[in-house]
Formats: C-alpha cells, structure tokens, sequence
C-alpha cells in the first residue's frame, strides 16, 4: 500500500532535521492521507486513499 494521494499525486518528501547545533540527519514527511469511499460519473462507489487537501479543495466527490 504506497503512501501516494491518487487524485493529485502527493508523495513522501525528503529532507534533513536540522538540530540546534546544526547536525543534520534523514528525515521524511508523509502526507495526510484519508481512505474513504468516493463516486465516479456512473455512480459506483470505490474506496480510495486521498490527501486530506484534495478533500477539502472538492477534488473528491463522496456518495450521499
């Protein structure tokens, strides 16, 4: 099960922690990711894992 938004695409991003006294080590930041049930055009409903910002923004359409 990949960490991936599959509306929009949104992965995992890569960067440092950075201490107070500027050691520096691997540090990922996953995204929001929600698994609710959403509909397509002819009405099925399917289970998709989304980023909670595609939620919010309407990019998914939920079943009444």
């Amino acid at each position: 099960m990949s960490r991936v938004c599959e509306i929009c695409g949104k992965g995992r991003q890569l960067g440092h922690q950075v201490s107070h006294a500027n050691n520096k080590s691997r540090k990922i930041w996953l995204p929001n990711l929600q698994q609710i049930r959403t509909t397509d055009d002819k009405g099925n409903t399917t289970r998709k894992r989304v980023c909670t910002r595609c939620i919010r923004s309407n990019r998914v359409h939920k079943p009444a």
